[in-house]
């Protein structure tokens, strides 16, 4: 067996690498069909454990302890201006990577239900739809056509922007007072 993988190795023909399609995750929330690229997905956890945390603007559900760290849960429907999720027997945590700075936090993301992993190439992802979506334009990268149907691939920087959260969080807390 050895010598099979040394007779392939010096062989002088390149081996061809196979071109990966970028993953998606796809999931529901609110009726809608999302999907977020597999490469800022951390893992997918049941609903539940979530601790509340006293004047966090509404977007912030609460946090959980992940393998002893805190993590906040956000409430996608909220950021998207939406009202709370209800929770149900298929509601998820999807723990996300999102990059601030120059360091990688995890975030919860609170969806009604995950759907599945599938491929979607880049050529089948269409330009956001500049009116009638009901979200803001910058947390959409594109449409995704998916068997006949389209499903709204979310730009997690903007769709999650700590920046923004933040700005957010502060500008809700000064209402508060």
């Amino acid at each position: 067996m050895n010598q099979a993988l040394t007779t392939r190795r010096s062989n002088k023909q390149p081996l061809a690498e196979p071109v990966e399609q970028p993953q998606y995750l796809t999931f529901r929330l609110g009726g809608e069909t999302y999907a977020l690229e597999i490469l800022h997905i951390k893992e997918i956890i049941e609903y539940g454990g979530l601790t509340e945390v006293p004047l966090m603007p509404r977007f912030v559900r609460g946090v959980i302890n992940l393998r002893g760290a805190v993590v906040p849960v956000i409430d996608l429907a909220v950021r998207f201006g939406r009202p709370a999720t209800e929770i149900g027997r298929r509601t998820c945590i999807v723990i996300v990577e999102i990059e601030f700075g120059e360091q990688w936090y995890d975030l919860g993301v609170i969806v009604d239900a995950v759907d599945e992993v599938l491929e979607l190439p880049n050529e089948q992802i269409e330009p956001a739809p500049s009116f009638g979506a009901r979200l803001r334009a910058e947390f959409i990268r594109g449409m995704g056509k998916i068997g006949g149907r389209f499903v709204i691939v979310l730009s997690l920087e903007h769709a999650l922007s700590i920046d923004e959260m933040a700005e957010l969080a502060g500008s809700e807390g000064q209402q508060d007072n």
